[in-house]
């Protein structure tokens, strides 16, 4: 079961496939939180909702694990 549930908690990173959408694509100064859509607020709403349901309980916390360091490496940001 470990080796699903790490397959599961690694795939939750393509949400950063989002950075596509941006223009530039790439940019050190900028906080993915609220900017990107799979980062906004009501997209983390719905990551808490995956993470309440159990069916996609390790889906969710996942993605709320994304969220939490993409948060703390905008706190660092200058």
């Amino acid at each position: 079961m470990w080796l699903r549930a790490w397959l599961i908690m690694v795939a939750t990173n393509l949400v950063d496939l989002d950075h596509l959408l941006a223009d530039p694509i790439f940019d050190p100064d900028r906080c993915s939180i609220g900017y990107h859509p799979l980062h906004s607020w009501p997209a983390q709403l719905v990551w808490v909702g995956l993470a309440v349901w159990r069916p996609s309980r390790l889906i969710g916390v996942g993605l709320l694990i994304h969220m939490l360091l993409d948060a703390i490496d905008c706190a660092f940001m200058p």
